[in-house]
């Protein structure tokens, strides 16, 4: 559970660490897995697209032909490892003093970073990845690997989640204009492997380049209360697996006895 402090900096800042959510025993089986299912089914691509690319404080002419980045969705799905860590109990019951009592799993998808020229993430909110009725979301990101400044560590504009959903710039990934809302400006927030930084929906947040030469890897694992209904994009009409209490019944929602939708989640 966590503490009263915990739950005043989150609801302060919009992003909380946890430290040693996962052993190193539990460390080592996700990260071999994750390597088994990379090596398996990833593919490297130079990341998120857009203006945002040529903006030098992100990345120079160099950079911006060499970044890449390893991206793949439903973890899950590919590992035992990764199916027992959405379940993980103190990451749940950490969620649920957020966002509870219910908790559905919304997705997972990996972020991994290649060595030397790992894409950075220009600053913006998961919003627009997808948009939820409210505030009932968290993202949970898992460290695979430690995360500091060299290797491109979470950033956060401390607060910003209290701005709710803002406008993005839809050329290329959904991103916040750089002039405005600038990485420098940004807190960061370093892990070791094994931690855990959860953060609002609406957090402004980002991250620099991977210069080190080691592949930086986090784990987004999207978590909601089942009762905010999603509005649209990413895994929109899919149901989530309820990993803390029970489905309440939702006006406008349902399921049937095989767990499908029988009414779109609304718009």
């Amino acid at each position: 559970m966590l503490s009263p402090a915990e739950v005043e900096f989150f609801n302060t800042n919009g992003f909380l660490r946890l430290e040693g959510v996962f052993s190193p025993g539990e460390v080592d089986a996700l990260s071999n897995e994750l390597n088994a299912v990379m090596e398996a089914f990833g593919t490297p691509g130079p990341g998120w697209q857009g203006p945002w690319r040529k903006d030098q404080q992100y990345l120079s002419e160099e950079e911006e032909k060499r970044a890449q980045l390893m991206a793949m969705h439903e973890l899950q799905c590919f590992s035992a490892a990764w199916a027992r860590a959405v379940h993980q109990p103190r990451l749940v019951e950490a969620i649920a003093a957020l966002i509870g009592p219910e908790v559905e799993l919304h997705h997972s998808t990996l972020h991994a970073k290649a060595p030397e020229y790992g894409t950075p993430f220009p600053m913006h909110q998961d919003y627009p990845f997808y948009p939820h009725e409210n505030a009932l979301y968290l993202d949970a990101i898992v460290h695979v690997d430690g995360a500091d400044e060299q290797n491109g560590c979470l950033k956060f504009l401390a607060g910003s989640h209290k701005l709710g959903p803002l406008e993005h710039i839809r050329e290329g990934s959904p991103h916040l204009p750089p002039d405005r809302y600038r990485i420098e400006d940004a807190v960061s927030c370093p892990g070791n492997a094994g931690d855990v930084v959860l953060f609002s929906i609406h957090t402004i947040h980002g991250s620099a380049l991977n210069r080190t030469n080691r592949w930086r890897r986090f784990v987004r694992l999207g978590y909601r209360n089942p009762r905010n209904r999603q509005l649209g994009g990413q895994a929109m009409g899919r149901p989530g697996l309820l990993v803390r209490g029970v489905r309440p019944p939702v006006e406008g929602v349902a399921l049937d006895v095989y767990g499908n939708w029988t009414a779109p989640r609304p718009a």
